[in-house]
């Protein structure tokens, strides 16, 4: 009987023993299974492409919602001639701005002489006329010695020889008259110089880069325009360049002789003046 209970007893424990593994065998592959399915979903999860989200551009800070962006600024004008300038190339280009700084240089230098030599010219005649009238030729040598200026040079020599007669006045007066306008002219022939040789250096560069674009087709053997384009541009621009120093300094000139003209003919009638006023005051023998 003991037999039997302890046979039951051990079959039963075997019984249970075996239940046990077995349904501990397949939560294991259970788990095994889920840990694996959890696996691979993560495994995909790591090879699909994480979706970043791609922040909004920013709006200009200038542009109002529902504007348009304000267009880009062109060049100026200054900025443009300076660039067609550096693509026109050094060569012919460097030589018409060497045209226009000296004739600039000489146009300011007699700018600033035409200036300093103009006076006023009714209140030099009146001084002149007091003094001749209150101190003689001598107060009237003074004040013309003091006083910048052709006429005023003029006057000196004209005062100067008063005691000579009234016919050595008026020769010496002339003559000293050519000597002033001398002065006057003096350097602008070299601005007509630059005005005629900076279109010339201009057409010359045209040439020279119209004969390069037919080397060019020669060379390529066919007519393209992109083969041509850059040097007739180049051609183009040293003849642009070259009308715009003549035009620059043409109006100079001109200007210069204007004020010329208006100084000789103050000359001119201020010569007279003093031959009148010499008689007037009977400072100069007949």
């Amino acid at each position: 009987m003991k037999k039997l209970i302890a046979s039951l007893a051990i079959a039963g424990m075997v019984f249970f023993g075996t239940s046990n593994v077995y349904a501990q065998d397949e939560g294991g592959a259970g788990d095994g299974v889920e840990m694996a399915e959890g696996n691979a979903e993560d495994t995909a999860a790591a090879e699909e492409p994480a979706a970043v989200e791609q922040p909004a551009p920013a709006p200009a800070e200038n542009t109002k919602k529902g504007e348009e962006p304000a267009p880009e600024v062109e060049k100026s004008f200054t900025n443009t001639l300076k660039t067609k300038f550096i693509e026109g190339g050094a060569g012919f280009m460097g030589i018409v701005l060497v045209c226009l700084i000296f004739g600039l240089a000489l146009v300011i230098e007699r700018i600033i002489y035409l200036n300093l030599s103009s006076i006023n010219t009714k209140k030099f005649i009146q001084e002149i006329d007091e003094a001749l009238a209150n101190g003689g030729v001598e107060a009237a040598k003074e004040i013309a010695k003091n006083t910048r200026g052709p006429i005023a040079s003029i006057y000196y020599q004209g005062l100067d020889r008063a005691e000579e007669g009234l016919e050595m006045v008026e020769k010496s007066v002339v003559s000293y008259g050519g000597v002033q306008m001398g002065l006057l002219d003096k350097g602008v022939s070299w601005v007509t110089l630059f005005i005629a040789l900076a279109p010339m250096l201009g057409f010359m560069g045209t040439v020279i880069g119209m004969i390069q674009a037919f080397d060019k087709i020669a060379e390529a053997g066919t007519v393209s325009p992109s083969l041509v384009a850059d040097g007739i541009k180049v051609a183009l621009l040293t003849t642009v360049f070259g009308l715009i120093v003549a035009i620059i300094l043409q109006i100079f000139y001109n200007v210069i002789v204007a004020k010329i003209e208006g100084l000789v003919n103050e000359m001119e009638d201020s010569s007279i003046t003093l031959v009148d006023l010499l008689i007037k005051h009977n400072a100069v023998k007949k």
